[in-house]
């Protein structure tokens, strides 16, 4: 079964209905069938700290999505030699304006081969993977 990975913009848009991409965000989950979702804990903590100054309510319903994903979700677990190399990526392309979760989400993408992300971002197609959230849908 071919796996996704899952991007901080797909998270925040399925939990804040206010989100641009929430819509889209529910609408794609229902087309990805059994497909295995992969993420990773940087990007659970961009997750939290997104949520983190919006009070105890969005920070309980923020716990409660991370709960979630590490029940169903592959979450992949930062390592020392994992952030060495997405310190090495983002050093060596320091022309773009990756973050460093970016660079550990291509990495992990790259050694899974896992060519789809639901990610809204950019950073995403322009690193050559498909960012399913910036596509139309229908």
């Amino acid at each position: 079964m071919k796996a996704v990975f899952a991007d901080t913009s797909y998270w925040i848009a399925l939990l804040n209905p206010k989100d641009n991409h929430h819509s889209k965000a529910l609408a794609l989950s229902k087309t990805l069938g059994k497909r295995s979702i992969v993420t990773s804990e940087l990007v659970l903590t961009e997750l939290l700290n997104a949520f983190a100054r919006f009070g105890p309510s969005v920070r309980k319903a923020a716990c409660g999505l991370v709960d979630e994903i590490h029940a169903n979700v592959e979450v992949v677990p930062i390592t020392s030699a994992g952030f060495a190399k997405a310190v090495e990526l983002y050093r060596s392309r320091i022309d773009k304006k990756w973050s460093l979760t970016d660079c550990a989400s291509f990495q992990i993408m790259e050694s899974m081969s896992i060519s789809e992300a639901l990610s809204t971002d950019a950073d995403f197609s322009q690193a050559g993977f498909q960012a399913l959230l910036a596509q139309r849908i229908g």
